[in-house]
């Protein structure tokens, strides 16, 4: 048995509105299923998770229905609880950052960081509501950005062009609050140095890297935020909703979000202690050296994380204190689409995990989504598959297996465990091969590859139906019964170890197969042997996975409601003669390189023939710029020129927009001429 000492948590949800199925996939099925895993191996394991409640967005949601932002937490927040606890997660705590015990962790952190003079304090113009008496956030003003015109720009980021800017370059600034044109009045918050901490952050990834494999997809998001460098970041806040800063001087300021939530994890664990009994134990997980702590999120959480949470470790660790435990590993996922297109509340597009649960069991979600996890690249929910799974797996491969040798076992041995004399080659391999699997699969999951687990799991099942048909115990019944008695002794092994191995993936399931063997769960380390030995009674065989019907899949589908964005619009036909005029042409892409203001822009040199311009294009989310660099794509090349960010554009490249937001340029072979027209 383990004497691992191992802290996991999982992304705090923010309780704004109901968890979705890639909320799921992304950070609370792994870690669930390696949790439950890590328990059967013995390890000291403590599962921490809670609701994400301070922050605008919660703000803002209170304010369109009238109420108060506690009225959405509350509600959330029990939605939210009571879908995971359906779904089956098997946290130790799930609490709230609303509750008095975060808050005091807050405090603690900033009034930690500010005793020591680590926060810098700096005064700033920020849009002021003479009307609503108050400084409003980003999110509160709107108006036209001062580079591409767009009318519903927020006070410091463009969401069309990617442009940043200062709230004074905002033109016809109104508040979303009352409407009025708000003014620029002078404040002063406090700044966390995150840029003094990047080369000990980026020391921290390769050390922990080296040591423990971290995954490709997050150790590349954290190269690109050293790339453009870290700046300093505001742990304030003007906004009336969230933890009070403890300092005279900060009247009406709260802790920013991104600062205190990540405390959650800590907070969590304290409630959890003083609910065991022992306000210290939390220290045991949270400040010994010898605990592994791993940290389940999404891929858009990883710059928190990976980066401000270890540096904010860092920096209380560097005073005086008892020190905190850093993340060994923080196996991120990318991101579960729905039927091909991004979950959307606003377009109807997708389902609710609690009205999933409404409709089907946990299980079969539990095995679907855990056999296409998003591990490394960004998969889909299809209804289908989700019939699929659940018939063609789990039903006619794993329930199947079960059911025919626990009934052939009732009719024919009286419901006991047969003995095992006649050992034959066919039954040396499958006996190999249970020995085996419980060791294939810890490395697996071991290593957070979780989906292969999973998958390789059902493999021993496909292997044990393969045994049964190849042994054809039907004959052997009636010419060898000790033949017959040792084929379905060895199955029984078999269901005993898939049991196991299949404990932190549907659990509910494994369960009734336990109690169908009458026997109780074992440690993982004991799978793989003689656990049910010959004689022992076994109980009656129920069928544990039923087949989803299709006019059952139909029917959901069916209320799939798509916006009118997705509907196909009718096209505006043109002539031969204005198509004509469109000069498309090749160019060869001969320098690129990012804009300092823009998360959208880069700026290219191209070539057309003998002529050279430059083209300011909104791929950078979608492209490095070294990776653009000798690419020959199509442009429009009697474009009129446009200013974007005080640059000229002189055409426009054309790409396309798959259907997760990805731009693809439009490239030709290398062989095709520079200015060659595109016909």
């Amino acid at each position: 048995m383990s004497e691992e000492k191992i802290l996991v948590t999982a992304a705090l949800p923010y309780a704004n509105g109901p968890i979705h199925l890639g909320h799921l996939s992304g950070a609370y099925l792994p870690a669930d299923i390696y949790v439950r895993y890590k328990r059967l191996k013995g390890s000291d394991i403590v599962f921490i998770c809670g609701s994400d409640e301070h922050g605008v967005p919660i703000t803002i949601s209170a304010d369109k229905e009238g109420i108060k932002p506690k009225q959405i937490i509350d509600r959330f927040h029990k939605i939210n609880k009571e879908a995971f606890e359906k779904f089956g997660m098997s946290f130790d705590n799930y609490s709230r950052t609303s509750l008095p015990i975060h808050h005091d962790t807050g405090k603690e952190f900033f009034l930690e960081f500010y005793n020591r003079g680590i926060l810098k304090e700096k005064k700033s113009l920020q849009f002021y509501d003479e009307k609503a008496k108050m400084f409003l956030p980003d999110r509160y003003v709107e108006g036209t950005c001062p580079n591409c015109g767009f009318e519903e720009a927020r006070s410091d980021e463009c969401e069309n062009c990617g442009a940043l800017y200062q709230p004074t370059e905002l033109k016809n600034p109104k508040s979303k609050i009352t409407g009025q044109a708000p003014v620029l009045k002078e404040t002063s918050h406090w700044y966390f140095p995150l840029g003094s901490y990047q080369r000990r952050l980026e020391k921290y990834i390769i050390d922990m890297d080296e040591k423990y494999g971290w995954k490709e997809n997050v150790l590349q998001y954290c190269r690109g935020w050293f790339r453009d460098g870290l700046e300093d970041r505001a742990v304030t806040r003007d906004l009336d909703w969230g933890i009070k800063v403890p300092i005279d001087s900060a009247e009406g300021k709260v802790l920013y979000v991104w600062f205190e939530a990540v405390l959650g994890y800590i907070s969590s664990t304290k409630e959890w202690a003083k609910d065991k009994g022992d306000e210290n134990l939390w220290k045991k997980y949270w400040q010994d050296v010898e605990t592994k702590y791993v940290a389940f999120i999404g891929k858009d959480n990883v710059v928190f994380h990976c980066i401000v949470f270890p540096a904010m470790l860092m920096a209380w660790n560097d005073g005086d204190k008892d020190k905190y435990v850093l993340p060994q590993n923080v196996p991120a996922n990318e991101f579960l689409n729905f039927e091909g297109k991004k979950f959307s509340k606003s377009r109807n597009w997708g389902i609710d995990v609690i009205d999933f649960l409404k409709l089907f069991p946990a299980d079969p979600l539990r095995y679907t989504l855990a056999a296409n996890l998003p591990e490394s690249r960004d998969t889909d929910f299809y209804w289908k598959e989700f019939q699929l799974r659940n018939n063609s797996e789990l039903a006619d491969i794993l329930g199947n297996f079960i059911n025919r040798t626990l009934t052939f076992v009732q009719k024919h041995f009286d419901g006991k465990v047969p003995e095992r004399k006649k050992i034959e080659t066919i039954d040396k391999e499958m006996l190999d091969l249970i020995s085996i699997y419980p060791e294939k699969v810890s490395k697996l999951f071991e290593s957070y590859k979780i989906k292969d687990g999973v998958l390789e799991a059902m493999n021993l099942a496909r292997a044990g139906n393969k045994y049964f048909n190849d042994s054809e115990p039907w004959k052997t019944i009636k010419t060898d019964k000790e033949k017959c008695g040792t084929t379905l002794g060895i199955c029984l092994q078999a269901i005993y170890t898939l049991a196991g191995l299949m404990m932190p993936v549907i659990p509910f399931s494994a369960e009734k197969i336990f109690a169908m063997l009458n026997s109780e769960k074992t440690s993982w380390d004991e799978l793989g042997g003689e656990n049910l030995k010959p004689g022992h009674q076994l109980n009656t065989p129920e069928i544990i996975f039923p087949k989803i019907e299709d006019e059952i899949i139909e029917k959901q589908m069916e209320k799939l409601v798509r916006s009118d964005d997705l509907k196909k619009e009718e096209p505006e036909l043109i002539s031969i003669n204005d198509f004509s005029r469109v000069q498309l042409r090749v160019a060869e892409i001969i320098s690129a390189e990012r804009l300092e203001k823009s998360q959208k822009l880069l700026k290219l040199k191209v070539k057309l023939e003998d002529e050279e311009r430059q083209v300011i294009a909104g791929i950078a989310k979608s492209y490095n710029p070294e990776n653009l660099v000798n690419k020959k794509v199509v442009m429009v090349a009697n474009l009129k020129p446009a200013k974007l960010m005080g640059l000229e554009s002189q055409g426009m490249i054309l790409a396309v927009e798959n259907e997760k937001g990805e731009l693809n340029v439009l490239s030709v072979d290398s062989s095709v001429k520079n200015g060659t027209r595109v016909k």
